[in-house]
């Protein structure tokens, strides 16, 4: 049996303080309706992260031998969810709930799973093709799920696309600052074009923090440029969930920013924005979002999109 409602949604609320700081805090400026459903889509995604690296909230991520297991049991348990049945997983019945109020498009769901597979398979970039391509898996789908529970139809491509364009800027800014603790792991998501450029050794990156760091300010501004197209795509949005993607935008942004700036030594510690400087975003994205323009432009057709053709809701 599912549980209530309302203990999802409260089970949600408290994995996502755990989980993220940061989407904790632009989860806040949501309309009540909306914010609750992101919880409960941010559930689902932190549970099959956690599940699929062997983490606890996002820490402490493993080396597994039991890697094509774990993922048969989230394909198993996203299907369970998303048919409408009962799964005894608080995180996925949170799927359901949400996916059956606002019509997630199932193949976007899959598509997030697709990302997890990846890791589980050993796979590691080779162009910077295939780093965006695990940039959408992972981030730039879930950015698209995120828009239409904002309200985004399904079928409005250009829109969907700007979203995974947040996702993708999220996405580089995360691998350019774990580049330490992903190698822990016996991971690389640097391309290996990048690596052979640089003759960083893929198989211990942070034996030369020097040349990391200059891929790590190329990811930067690659990020900057899909955090400008989203941007775009966020003045489309009722205004308080404007004011959200917008703020988390910019504290994500100001993630990639730090690792930039810090060259060699960002990975001494970990980069992270303080709670001033959320504040500060937070009220950036108000101004933003209250008082944006009502100009329009199309999206810069040299970056990376999805060659997929648009989604239509289960």
């Amino acid at each position: 049996m599912i549980q209530p409602r309302a203990d999802l949604v409260a089970h949600a609320r408290d994995t996502i303080a755990r989980g993220s700081k940061s989407f904790a805090a632009a989860s806040k400026l949501f309309d009540p309706v909306t914010r609750e459903r992101a919880w409960l889509l941010y559930a689902w995604c932190r549970a099959c992260d956690d599940l699929a690296d062997g983490q606890d909230m996002g820490h402490g991520m493993q080396r597994l031998d039991d890697a094509p297991a774990r993922l048969l049991l989230i394909r198993e348990r996203t299907a369970q969810a998303l048919s409408g049945q009962p799964t005894g997983d608080p995180a996925f019945d949170a799927l359901g709930v949400v996916a059956a109020e606002v019509g997630l498009p199932h193949r976007l769901v899959y598509d997030v799973i697709d990302g997890f597979q990846l890791d589980a398979d050993g796979w590691q970039p080779v162009s910077e093709a295939d780093l965006y391509q695990y940039c959408y898996h992972v981030a730039g789908a879930v950015g698209g799920l995120m828009a239409v529970v904002m309200g985004v139809p399904a079928g409005d491509k250009d829109t969907l696309d700007r979203a995974c364009d947040l996702g993708l800027a999220f996405q580089l800014a995360n691998i350019a600052r774990d580049v330490r603790e992903d190698a822990d792991a016996g991971r690389c998501y640097l391309p290996r074009d990048w690596l052979t450029e640089q003759r960083i050794d893929p198989a211990d990156p942070m034996a030369t923090p020097d040349r990391v760091a200059i891929l790590a300010r190329r990811m930067a501004t690659r990020a900057a440029l899909h955090e400008e197209s989203a941007r775009v795509g966020a003045a489309r949005l009722p205004w308080r969930s404007a004011w959200a993607v917008l703020a988390a935008a910019d504290i994500y942004g100001g993630i990639a920013r730090k690792v930039a700036a810090a060259g060699p030594a960002a990975w001494d510690r970990r980069q992270t924005t303080s709670k001033a400087e959320k504040i500060a975003a937070i009220a950036r994205a108000f101004i933003a979002a209250r008082w944006r323009s009502a100009r329009d432009k199309p999206r810069n057709p040299a970056l990376w999109t999805r060659n997929i053709p648009p989604v239509r809701a289960e």
